[in-house]
C-alpha cells in the first residue's frame, strides 16, 4: 500500500472559458488553475514522485505564479529530491517536464508516444508546440543517454502497487498513474482532465492533440479507479485541496489522496 500526495507549488489566475473548448454559462467568472507535483511512499521508504513542474525562470517567462519550487516543496515533505528512485513524467508539457536534473538518482519512466511527440514532426506546428519547453525535451533526451529512462508502451509498472497507463489526448504521449492506497485505487489522471467539470460536463480542456482520445480517458481513468469518483484525481482543480484531508504544516498547499475525501 502507498501514501499519495499532492502538492500545489504554482498557480494561475484565469477565467472559466480558458479552462474548457466549449462555450460555458459564465465565462468571465474567475477560475483559477492550480499546479501540482505528486509523491507517492511507502513503508518500505520507496518514493516515486509524479511530474517535476516548473521553476522560477519558466513561472516568469509563462506569467504562472510560483509559490514555492518543486525541490522545497518536496523537502518540506522530507523528501530528498536527490535520494528518489523513481520519476514518472506524464507528458512533457512545461508544467509537468521541468527540473529533471534534480532526480539526478532516478529512473524515469515515460511513454514511448511522448517521446516520439515531442521530437517528431508534430513539434513543426506552433499550436501544438506551444506548451513545450525546448530545454526540458532536451533534458529528457540527454537523461536518456545518460541510461536513466525507461520508457512504456501503453501499460507498464513502476513499482508494486504503482502502474502507468497511457490515454493520449492533451498530448500523444499522456499517462496516467495508478496507485494502490489503503482506500483503494488512486488514479492521478494529470491532464487527463484539468478540472472535475471537464469530466462531468463533458466539456474538454482546450488544448487537444486528439479529442476523441481525450474523451475516451475520462472513461479510462474512471474505470482504473474502480468506478469510485472521488479516487479520480484531476491534474489540476483547486478543489482537490478541499476535497482532501490537508496535511499539517503545509498551508493547505499538501493534501493526502490516501485517505477519505472530507469534502
Amino acid at each position: 500500500m502507498w501514501e499519495a500526495y499532492a502538492i500545489r507549488y504554482g498557480r494561475h489566475e484565469r477565467t472559466a472559458q480558458a479552462n474548457f473548448l466549449l462555450p460555458v454559462a459564465d465565462p468571465h467568472d474567475a477560475m483559477p488553475l492550480d499546479y501540482f507535483v505528486w509523491l507517492l511512499r511507502n513503508a518500505e521508504g520507496h518514493e516515486i514522485v509524479v511530474d517535476t513542474g516548473f521553476d522560477a525562470a519558466c513561472a516568469e517567462k509563462r506569467g504562472r505564479t510560483l509559490s514555492r519550487s518543486v525541490a522545497d516543496s518536496l523537502r518540506a515533505m522530507g523528501s530528498d529530491p536527490a535520494k528518489v528512485r523513481d520519476v514518472v513524467i506524464t507528458h512533457l508539457h512545461y508544467d509537468h517536464a521541468g527540473s529533471i536534473e534534480l532526480f539526478g538518482n532516478a529512473r524515469i519512466h515515460i511513454q514511448d508516444r511522448e517521446m516520439a511527440f515531442a521530437t517528431g514532426r508534430h513539434m513543426c506546428a506552433g499550436c501544438i508546440r506551444v506548451p513545450f519547453e525546448a530545454d526540458h525535451v532536451v533534458a529528457m533526451v540527454r537523461a536518456l543517454f545518460a541510461d536513466k529512462v525507461q520508457f512504456h508502451d501503453g501499460e507498464g509498472e513502476v513499482a508494486p502497487g504503482v502502474t502507468v497507463h497511457r490515454v493520449g489526448g492533451h498530448s500523444d504521449g499522456l499517462q496516467v498513474v495508478r496507485v494502490e492506497t489503503a482506500r483503494g485505487p488512486v488514479v492521478i489522471a494529470s491532464d487527463a482532465m484539468h478540472f472535475y467539470a471537464n469530466d462531468s460536463t463533458g466539456n474538454p480542456f482546450p488544448i487537444i492533440f486528439d479529442l476523441g482520445a481525450m474523451t475516451q480517458g475520462w472513461r479510462i481513468v474512471r474505470r482504473l479507479a474502480g468506478g469510485d469518483e472521488t479516487r479520480v484525481i484531476p491534474g489540476h482543480d483547486p478543489l482537490v485541496r478541499s476535497r482532501f484531508p490537508a496535511v499539517a504544516g503545509q498551508n493547505g498547499d499538501v493534501v493526502a489522496l490516501h485517505l477519505p475525501p472530507v469534502g
